[in-house]
């Protein structure tokens, strides 16, 4: 096939290799251009995408109506800072607020600069609303917990990758088992000095890990009843990528236009990022209401690009996206297939031990221990076969591909991982 670029995969790998900082370790392959569920690479082969970069794409790559509010925007007011009003911003907050319910919004750009925006926001209503003495406010976490990796939400992670020469921490956080709503308990019962709970709706980076059924509702309770803030991170889990509009939504069947539906969990303090910029532009948000936001005053918290007009541009385009074109409907719906499709291949395999997940964020878990490099070679192959994925913790495999995927397009992917993991089964 003509190449579309006028450098080759080697030496474009070879440049990252030399001037950029080894802060990832990439699948090999180069792309350099995306379209819906659809990615092509230098040399014009086309993948499909089963990543999403993380969930950020859940509108599909390169979507035109959110590539045009960009540009529009980009072309009229690209950033004012903070030190002047726009006229994007209002209506921008007017439109997320209402959108998922909360009284105010906090604009901020990456999905970790919101979890530490959370963080300052609970801490700031503890010891001006709740009353906690100065300086000994907690924020009660979960193990196996990816918020991101700045120096203050490493101090409170399980990754010694992200951990290791990083210290010293940052203090203030007690870690509890993920999905045990009685250490939870005991916590809270135990420490009057309890600012939040912080904790994901679904584990992605742990390997998509669903917690028990009423989870998160138990928690909200105990949450409430200790006058702690429910804190929920759905930078990844939100916007339509699950099934529902948010993962902590109620167990509805997602038949109706609008799912929003009415949430089983609604978090004091909603946290998003990724999808919210439809992976064109860094945009993330924290949601509250008035009795909580209203402790962020002049100079307390801020940042030059939050909130900029072409930030808020991408975002109402990315979020009219998720209901114009019926998206949680269709991830609810082809999740279920695509699960019922790998668990019905899983029955006879010896490669794979289980499928999980929600909506379509999922993950299967190869029958192998974590330091093998088996789920690695099998993404290799799935490369090879026209699919794009990657490995988490050594032995788990994620599926999270764009929402606006086809019943077809699906049923097609599930054949070639089907067929690629057939060649790994073992005798």
């Amino acid at each position: 096939m003509a190449v579309l670029n006028n450098i080759t995969p080697q030496e474009a790998i070879n440049l990252e290799d030399k001037y950029g900082a080894h802060n990832y370790h990439p699948l090999p392959v180069v792309l350099s251009k995306g379209e819906g569920v659809f990615v092509w690479d230098v040399d014009g082969n086309r993948y499909y995408d089963f990543l999403s970069a993380y969930s950020s794409v859940n509108q599909g790559h390169c979507h035109p109506s959110i590539v045009n509010a960009m540009i529009q925007q980009a072309q009229t007011l690209t950033l004012t800072s903070r030190a002047f009003h726009n006229d994007q911003l209002g209506p921008y907050e007017e439109f997320v607020t209402r959108y998922f319910g909360f009284d105010k919004v906090l604009p901020m750009n990456t999905g970790a600069e919101a979890v530490e925006t959370a963080l300052k926001i609970s801490r700031k209503w503890a010891y001006e609303v709740k009353g906690i003495p100065e300086n000994e406010a907690q924020i009660v976490v979960c193990e196996n917990n990816f918020h991101g990796r700045t120096t203050t939400i490493i101090s409170f992670s399980n990754d010694p990758v992200a951990r290791d020469n990083f210290g010293p921490f940052t203090e203030g956080f007690i870690k509890i088992p993920y999905d045990n709503a009685d250490a939870l308990e005991a916590t809270l019962k135990n420490n009057p000095n309890i600012a939040g709970f912080l904790v994901e709706p679904i584990q992605g980076e742990a390997g998509v890990y669903v917690p028990s059924e009423g989870y998160l509702a138990k928690a909200k309770a105990l949450c409430e009843a200790h006058n702690v803030l429910f804190i929920a991170d759905e930078v990844q889990t939100g916007i339509a990528r699950t099934g529902r509009l948010l993962a902590t939504c109620g167990n509805c069947s997602c038949e109706n236009k609008d799912c929003s539906g009415t949430p089983e969990v609604k978090p004091d303090i909603l946290i998003l990022g990724k999808a919210l910029s439809g992976g064109v532009y860094p945009v993330s948000a924290v949601l509250a209401n008035d009795a909580i936001m209203k402790v962020i005053t002049p100079g307390s918290h801020g940042s030059t690009f939050g909130g900029n007009p072409i930030g808020a541009a991408v975002a109402m385009a990315a979020l009219k996206v998720i209901n114009n074109e019926e998206l949680t409907e269709n991830a609810y719906q082809l999740g279920n297939l695509f699960r019922t499709r790998l668990n019905a291949y899983i029955e006879t395999s010896t490669i794979v031990i289980s499928v999980r997940g929600k909506g379509l964020l999922n993950a299967i878990i190869i029958n192998d221990h974590e330091e093998s490099d088996t789920a690695w070679n099998i993404c290799l192959k799935l490369r090879d076969n026209g699919l794009l994925a990657k490995p988490t913790h050594g032995n788990i495999i994620r599926f999270a591909p764009p929402l606006v995927m086809t019943e077809t397009q699906l049923l097609e992917c599930v054949d070639i991982i089907t067929k690629t993991l057939k060649a790994f089964e073992k005798s």
